[in-house]
This record gives C-alpha cells, sequence and structure tokens, in this order.
C-alpha cells in the first residue's frame, strides 16, 4: 500500500493531471464549437455527453496502449518514391497524420462557412446536427486529442491507478469548464473563428508530428515536428492580436458614434 501511494506516484499524479490540463485546452475548444451545431436546448448534455463518454473510452485506450506500447512505433508498411515521397508508416504516425488531417478540413471548413453566409445570426441555425452524431464526433476527435498525451502519461509511468486517476480528473474539469467556454464563445463571436484557427494550427501540430514519426521526406526535405514551443506562441500571439484588435474596432466605434452624434446635432441646430 505504500509502494502504491508513494511520492513518486502521487508526484506523477500531479504532473499528469497538469499535462492533460494544458493538453485538453483544444479538445475542450473542439467540444464547444462542436456541440453548438446542435439544438440549443441540447448543448449542455451533448457536451457532459460527449466528455463522459469520452472519459470511458480514454480509459479503454489506456489499457489498449499499456498492452500493445511496443508495437504501436513498429513499422506497419513503408513507402518510397525516390526524390519525391518516402515514409515508413507505425500506428502511432497514421493515427496523427489522420487525426491533423482530419482537424486541419473540419476548421477550414467551418471558416470557410463562416466567410460565406450572408447573415452572420445564420451561422447556427442552418447548421444543426443530430444529438447522436455531434456526440460520436465529440468521442472520436476526444481519442485523437488524448493519444499523444496518454502515450505521454505512459512514458512517464506504468501504474495504471494514477493514469486513470488523471483521465477521471482531468474529464471532470473539463466537463466543469465546458459550460463556461461555450457561454464566452456566444457572447464573444470573434473569438470563435480564433478558436478555429487555434484548432487548425493544433491539425499541422499532429500532421507534422505524424510526418516525423513517419520518417517523412518530402522532396528529399525530412519533416519536422512543430515544437509545442512554437505552437503555444503561435496561440498566445494570435490571442494578443484579437485582443489588441479588438479594443481598438471597439475604440473606433464609440468616436465614430460620438462623431455622428455631434454631426446631427450641429445640422438640428
Amino acid at each position: 500500500m505504500e509502494a502504491v501511494f508513494s511520492i513518486e506516484n502521487i508526484f506523477t499524479l500531479l504532473m499528469l493531471i497538469l499535462l492533460q490540463a494544458v493538453l485538453g485546452f483544444d479538445n475542450l475548444l473542439y467540444i464547444s464549437i462542436e456541440a453548438s451545431r446542435t439544438p440549443e436546448h441540447r448543448q449542455k448534455f451533448v457536451r457532459r455527453t460527449g466528455i463522459l463518454l469520452a472519459i470511458v473510452f480514454r480509459l479503454v485506450l489506456m489499457f489498449i496502449l499499456l498492452s500493445l506500447i511496443n508495437a504501436l512505433t513498429h513499422p506497419l508498411f513503408a513507402m518510397k518514391l525516390p526524390g519525391f515521397f518516402e515514409a515508413s508508416f507505425t500506428f502511432h504516425a497514421i493515427v496523427s497524420l489522420f487525426g491533423g488531417g482530419f482537424i486541419m478540413y473540419t476548421a477550414t471548413k467551418e471558416i470557410m462557412h463562416l466567410l460565406a453566409v450572408e447573415h452572420i445570426e445564420s451561422v447556427d441555425g442552418d447548421r444543426k446536427k443530430s444529438v447522436p452524431v455531434v456526440i460520436a464526433t465529440i468521442v472520436f476527435m476526444n481519442l485523437i486529442f488524448s493519444f499523444d498525451s496518454l502515450l505521454s502519461a505512459i512514458a512517464l509511468t506504468h501504474v495504471i491507478w494514477v493514469i486513470a486517476t488523471a483521465i477521471i480528473i482531468s474529464g471532470v474539469m473539463m466537463i466543469m469548464l465546458a459550460d463556461q467556454v461555450s457561454d464566452f464563445l456566444k457572447k464573444n463571436r470573434m473569438f470563435e473563428v480564433i478558436g478555429l484557427f487555434i484548432l487548425f494550427i493544433v491539425g499541422v501540430l499532429l500532421l507534422t508530428e505524424g510526418g516525423h514519426l513517419a520518417h517523412m521526406k518530402l522532396f528529399d526535405f525530412e519533416v519536422t515536428a512543430m515544437s509545442k514551443t512554437s505552437f503555444y506562441f503561435v496561440i498566445f500571439v494570435m490571442v494578443v492580436v484579437s485582443a489588441v484588435q479588438t479594443r481598438y474596432r471597439n475604440k473606433l466605434e464609440r468616436q465614430r458614434a460620438r462623431e455622428h452624434s455631434a454631426a446631427h446635432h450641429a445640422s438640428s441646430a
């Protein structure tokens, strides 16, 4: 019992909870955006059900990864077109490539839709999806997002209760924060656009990581993984630029309103 609840295991648990919380941000963002495609009165149910099911499937995935950890890095097949394309695909690389490509496709599709609509109010109204479809999508994407974090957790420890506890606690935290994130995006529609671009960058991150794991070469140039430092720096810059732009736009609108009011009073006099 003392070995199970050792200082090392407790410290590892705290590290994994922090890791899951940091890596869960983009996941929570995706859940909030995807749940908004369902009828408004079902969105809270969709978010919570999707996260709860995702926790269960994460635990299942944890046991699968623990039993197949060695097979994940074993090459499944290779492709070689000298001077054009080379890669040796592992299961981990395939998951990262597929997940990254799917996230980039989803983000791009949603961004293009936002640009195509004539009335902003119709963005949500004409894109409603069925509740089961959205929940299934949330669970599936949650597994994609959690794949790397689970591998990182397994690299730190093979103690099952430590990893499982971190998964459950991070899932509870996501449930507690899901409504707040969703409400924030509804009140600040501009940040939904930023969220979609962040998801796009997440897709790029996974895609480059998959290419790196597959030792992929394009035109004899090796694909290197995007560093986490670069990823968070880009997100930081995007949020700061958006905040400054929003504040400047609001200030400009207030100034124009004052000028319009002054001009109206002058013409009335």
